[in-house]
């Protein structure tokens, strides 16, 4: 039955997903709002971030129109992968949309319940959270599924990644560079310089850093994961099609990856009901909640997927399941390692901490060197993963490793999105004047949201590094079907292409964060020219102009984003036509190795800096308001675009480059 039906049973649990997602969501619109300002900050909010949303998209609609075009008229592409690209490109927004558009009304709600209780705001922001996790695998699956059912091709249906990449690199990079301006901008002339409360309705910039949350880190971080998911499943479908030529399209070894995503989808939505804790929680009895969901629905993905190869019979099953789960085991691994450097509760935040008493600048030398050493971990399981699953079942394996890690993340994109809606709910208690045990609250639900959402960007960087591989494999066997392409490293040209490879992560990063300083400038210039002009705002008789900053940030967003975007897709294309496949290998393996590291390092040290402020804030080292705190704010600032601009974007640009260099296979060989 699962050998005939696998196609049908991935469609039945996407379309469950989505049923479920539409019941959550509602259960959470049925929330209470809170008072009538709470309510005014988040119509605030929901304007500012929907009309960047409206913006940026509209931008995106051009970059699609032209490039889905042009794979149109390529002989060697044709109509249907344009088809693919642009289905991809739309499931992709509206995965971002659907989160972002629950999260910005979840904000004023998990406020509201956190006067209740801890457990109630955990609650209302955890299921948010759920229904941006659950739009995701749900979307990925059943656009995949129904467009290889129509085409049954699976090289037309990479275009589906394609595009899919394409819309995350840029509204992770857009979104990154609106909050994270808005972020540095207010913390600069609020925090430092005014020496105002974090999220104080005084601060011009306070409105734009709660729009950026939503923008970056929920529509943002949607469509990212997306693509993760859907490219680690067309990329084993890709190298079973290419180990089996003579196989049929829905032959057993190609829908396995996505009935294995059906399961982990169901196995997910079970999770989520095992999420809850007390009235009043410390922070690793919060830790623990959310990660008794993920430990639940990891096990039952892997019951799952030994009774769904048995039952399909299929040859080396043993060898599949095992590559599955190295890739589940590696994936929680690397978010416990992210969770040990990134989390206040451990000693490498502690001790930057310690650190910001003698100044900003050992505050960023030893977070910095903390981003650095966090590398190993996540190294060193992605090799376990490689060479395990390999052994076990060849190029297969790594790409079935790769949805093994992505199986539960309706569950793990739940966590990390659940994060902004607390962080924005601490804002609007700080800005609707609630009782202070509600701030409490809050700030403990948001030093939790920036755990997991670093744990969250270390499960997504070290899904990229397999995902990545799998896609260059897949490239590979596109080009020579008998075996792939050997790169001789001690090749001059080969060389060249591995140097270019591992130079654009570095290229990427500068002009992300260069655009990140160029809009924060922007900002703290405004804010201290209303601080300056407009009467009685310290004294909370004037109204700042929200609306200015929150344009401020969406223009230089906007623009700043089409630079690195364009660059992700022209580079694979420019070096495959112009030196050759083979360098385009090359180039591919060097954006891979330097990429997943470089992206580790900023996730993970901006993610330590944020929380080392937090710990001191927490009434450490002097408490809020000391040199040591301002310090560590200064760190956080430093931190803000390495943990939510820069360092999450890399792991879309070497997934984009890879998936660029498959869907133009056919022109390089040509």
């Amino acid at each position: 039955m699962l050998e005939e039906n696998g196609l049908y049973i991935a469609i039945g649990a996407g379309v469950v997903a989505l049923i479920f997602a539409a019941v959550l969501a509602r259960r959470v619109l049925n929330e209470d709002q809170g008072n009538d300002t709470m309510k005014d900050i988040g119509t605030a909010i929901q304007e500012g971030a929907m009309a960047f949303l409206g913006r940026e998209y509209r931008t995106l609609a051009i970059f699609v129109i032209v490039v889905a075009a042009i794979m149109a008229f390529l002989p060697d592409l044709g109509v249907e992968p344009a088809i693919a690209y642009v289905v991809g490109a739309l499931c992709s927004a509206t995965t971002g949309f659907l989160g972002m558009s629950i999260a910005i009304r979840a904000n004023t709600r998990t406020a509201a319940a956190a006067s209740v209780s801890l457990n109630s705001g955990l609650r209302v922001a955890f299921s948010s959270g759920a229904v941006m996790g659950v739009s995701v695998v749900g979307i990925g699956i059943l656009g995949i599924s129904i467009l290889y059912i129509i085409f049954q091709d699976i090289n037309t249906v990479a275009a589906f990644g394609f595009g899919a990449s394409s819309i995350a690199l840029f509204a992770r990079v857009g979104g990154g560079i609106f909050t994270k301006a808005a972020d540095v901008g207010s913390d600069i002339v609020g925090k430092v310089e005014a020496g105002i409360p974090e999220d104080d309705p005084r601060n011009p910039a306070t409105i734009a850093d709660n729009v950026g949350d939503n923008v970056g880190d929920v529509a943002g971080m949607g469509s990212d994961l997306f693509e993760s998911y859907s490219s680690s499943i067309i990329a084993t479908i890709a190298i079973g099609t290419a180990a089996a030529t003579s196989a049929a399209y829905d032959a057993p070894m190609l829908v396995l990856p996505l009935v294995i995503a059906g399961v982990g989808i169901i196995s997910s939505l079970i999770g989520t009901f095992f999420v809850s804790t007390g009235g009043e929680a410390s922070m690793s009895k919060l830790l623990w909640a959310l990660r008794k969901g993920i430990y639940v629905s990891s096990v039952l993905v892997i019951g799952a997927s030994y009774a769904v190869i048995t039952l399909m019979d299929l040859e080396n099953g043993t060898g599949i399941f095992i590559s599955i789960l190295v890739g589940l085991i590696a994936g929680n691994v690397i978010g416990f390692a992210t969770e040990y450097y990134t989390s206040y509760e451990y000693s490498p935040t502690k001790k930057i901490s310690e650190a910001a008493q003698t100044g900003a600048g050992t505050t960023i030398i030893v977070g910095f060197a903390t981003g650095m050493m966090s590398t190993v971990v996540p190294v060193i399981s992605v090799i376990a993963a490689i060479l395990i699953a390999h052994n076990q079942a060849d190029l297969y394996g790594v790409a079935i490793a790769a949805v093994g890690m992505l199986s539960t993340l309706g569950i793990t994109l739940a966590t990390d999105a659940y994060g902004p809606v607390a962080d924005n709910a601490g804002g609007i208690a700080e800005q609707s004047g609630l009782d202070p045990e509600v701030r409490e609250r809050t700030d403990a639900l948001d030093s939790l949201g920036n755990t997991t959402a670093a744990t969250g960007k270390g499960f997504a960087i070290g899904s990229a590094a397999l995902t990545s591989l799998a896609l260059l494999s897949a490239y590979s066997l596109a080009i020579m079907p008998e075996g792939g392409f050997v790169i001789n490293i001690l090749e001059p040209s080969i060389l060249v292409g591995l140097f270019i490879g591992a130079l654009l992560p570095f290229v990427f990063s500068a002009l992300t964060m260069q655009a990140v300083g160029t809009a924060a400038y922007a900002i703290v210039n405004e804010v201290r020219r209303q601080f300056r002009e407009i009467p009685g705002i310290m004294e909370g008789t004037g109204r700042p102009d929200y609306a200015r900053c929150v344009d401020i940030s969406t223009q230089g967003s906007l623009k700043a984003m089409i630079l690195p975007g364009a660059m992700a897709v022209i580079a694979p294309v420019a070096v495959g036509y112009i030196m050759g496949p083979e360098e385009l290998g090359a180039m591919l393996v060097g954006s891979i190795a330097s990429g997943f590291l470089l992206a580790v390092t900023m996730a993970n040290a901006g993610g330590a800096w944020d929380n080392a402020k937090k710990y001191i804030e927490a009434g450490n080292f002097d408490g809020k308001g000391s040199e040591t705190h301002k310090a560590a704010v200064t760190g956080d600032t430093v931190g803000d675009p390495f943990k939510d601009t820069s360092g999450p974007a890399l792991n879309i640009l070497i997934k984009l480059m890879s998936i660029v260099a498959l869907v133009f296979a056919p022109i390089f060989i040509a």
